[in-house]
């Protein structure tokens, strides 16, 4: 699994011109999932991302967590995170599983966030989506399983 993380001071995501998901300030979670992924990958990544200490304290310090800061998420499933480009000039995306194994697990994953008491919001699955944020920082970081 891999996660592009981007702290946000606000975000929203629209499908066919209607918002879907919106956040006022907390993580826009870019959610690519690989053939090999399971339950695991996205237990550590809901672990390791909300308690990764990206948001500053009172001295301007990375010291607090989204937990901390009771964000929100903006999970955003995109399998073109799993593009590869080493060869000729279109991206091969064999890597991505198929939306019949990956929506399960990025349900699982959202869920998970939810079950540590995060706020989540989403776009919808395998849509062609507008997403818009204030990236705040910029801070932006990747997570892999």
């Amino acid at each position: 699994m891999r996660v592009v993380v981007q702290r946000s001071k606000e975000a929203e995501v629209s499908v066919e011109g209607k918002v879907k998901g919106k956040i006022t300030h907390g993580l826009v979670l870019l959610v690519g999932i690989t053939h090999e992924d399971g339950e695991k990958d996205a237990q550590y990544i809901a672990d390791k991302i909300a308690n990764l200490r990206i948001f500053e304290d009172e001295e301007g310090k990375m010291n607090h967590s989204l937990l901390d800061r009771k964000g929100e998420i903006l999970s955003i499933s995109q399998f073109t995170l799993y593009g590869d480009t080493k060869k000729g000039r279109r991206p091969n995306f064999m890597n991505a599983a198929k939306p019949e194994a990956a929506e399960p697990l990025y349900d699982k994953l959202n869920e998970l966030f939810k079950q540590k008491g995060i706020a989540v919001e989403t776009g919808v699955f395998g849509a062609m989506m507008d997403v818009s944020l204030t990236n705040d920082g910029p801070v932006t970081l990747i997570v892999e399983s």
